[in-house]
């Protein structure tokens, strides 16, 4: 392998980190708020007993239509978060080989 297919080769395995950050924000964010919003749809006497425990991580969250904003906002900084990490951590892999 040449000098320019191996640029080439690391330039394709690499990731953007800011893409996967925004992607797995979006996913725990939505995620978050769709579950909320469905309990809250879904009703009954405890609404989301389980899912209310989020507020001792997410100070403000509470299974109601404000909270799951509260959390969507949450959760998509700690999808971010975890995202670059792993973004990253991959290219610094890639990179050592």
């Amino acid at each position: 392998m040449d000098q320019n297919e191996k640029d080439l080769n690391d330039v394709i395995l690499r990731l953007n980190g800011r893409s996967w950050g925004i992607a797995s924000g979006l996913l725990l964010g939505v995620g978050l708020f769709l579950a909320t919003n469905i309990l809250v749809l879904k009703g009954g006497p405890e609404v989301g007993k389980h899912l209310g425990l989020l507020r001792v991580f997410f100070p403000g969250y509470s299974v109601t239509f404000v909270g799951s904003i509260i959390g969507f906002i949450y959760a998509f900084v700690l999808g971010y978060a975890l995202g670059r990490v792993v973004g990253t951590v991959y290219n610094r892999l890639v990179a050592a080989r």
